[in-house]
């Protein structure tokens, strides 16, 4: 050791370790500012996210958006930004983040390629929600079934048949085809058609089927009934018969009619013909 340093030495005393308590401090002093600034990110940005996710949910609750839809983006939104906010945090105190990002975004995009399917049927349940091609209670044909619409999810769509079968069809085979909503409107039409013989009087048999819709109390007056002849068939005389009805009424009204005017025509000699095929034999003598 050279002199200089051993007079030095001799003269301070050997250099003190430093106390856990000023390692404390000293760490403090380093970090102390980072800790503070990344638990004000947290604290701040948590509170921020709430308030954008209630400003988010009162939005589309004033434009009367389908509640599922409302909770759903809500909770989605609320979680990115807290995804966001902790990675800041977390930066804040000088730790790489370009590691999380990357690894979030691998994950994401491994569970989007794991979820195709899902992820159409979610894409369709949230154009269904939002344009609203029918609500629970219609009678709909989509997806190759018809029934009465249940329930709409995120993912699949319940209905539930005239016989009160369940079916549970995924959103994206409704949204890939034609949508025909039976209930859409409160009044329909019913097309019924009504042969009578050729031998009959076409104008006391019209006079019986206007008498019957008019003292129908379901039969709408407007629009009028539409009762014409509109085929000249091979063994009937075809009338078309239209009432305008509330969609309710529609199935009843054309069962009632049609049992009532089979009984008043049978009433008033007016013939119902069906389907008749003549067949002539000719003999001829073997010679």
């Amino acid at each position: 050791m050279p002199q200089e340093a051993s007079e030095i030495i001799a003269a301070t005393g050997p250099v003190a370790e430093p106390t856990i308590i000023e390692k404390v401090i000293d760490g403090l002093a380093l970090y102390g500012m980072k800790i503070i600034a990344a638990v004000l990110i947290l604290v701040v940005g948590l509170w921020v996210a709430k308030k954008v996710r209630s400003c988010f949910v009162s939005t589309l609750q004033k434009r009367e958006v389908d509640p599922t839809l409302v909770g759903f983006f809500a909770s989605l939104i609320y979680g990115a930004l807290v995804i966001f906010i902790v990675i800041a945090a977390i930066g804040k105190l000088g730790v790489q983040t370009t590691s999380f990002v990357a690894v979030i975004g691998a994950a994401g995009l491994a569970v989007g390629l794991a979820l195709q399917g899902s992820l159409s049927n979610f894409a369709a349940g949230v154009l269904l929600i939002l344009f609203k091609p029918f609500k629970a209670g219609d009678f709909v044909k989509a997806g190759g079934e018809a029934g009465v619409i249940v329930e709409v999810g995120i993912l699949t769509t319940e209905m539930k048949t005239p016989d009160n079968i369940q079916i549970i069809m995924p959103n994206s085979s409704i949204m890939g085809g034609s949508i025909t909503n039976v209930s859409a409107h409160p009044t329909r039409r019913v097309d019924m058609t009504v042969g009578v013989g050729y031998g009959d009087d076409l104008n006391k048999a019209k006079k019986i089927m206007e008498d019957l819709l008019a003292a129908d109390e379901r039969v709408l007056k407007d629009p009028a009934v539409t009762i014409a002849v509109a085929n000249l068939g091979d063994s009937s005389v075809d009338f078309v018969v239209r009432p305008w009805v509330k969609s309710a009424d529609y199935w009843a009204v054309k069962f009632d009619f049609t049992k009532a005017v089979k009984e008043k025509f049978d009433a008033e000699g007016i013939s119902i013909p069906f389907p008749q095929r003549d067949i002539h034999v000719f003999q001829e003598n073997a010679s």
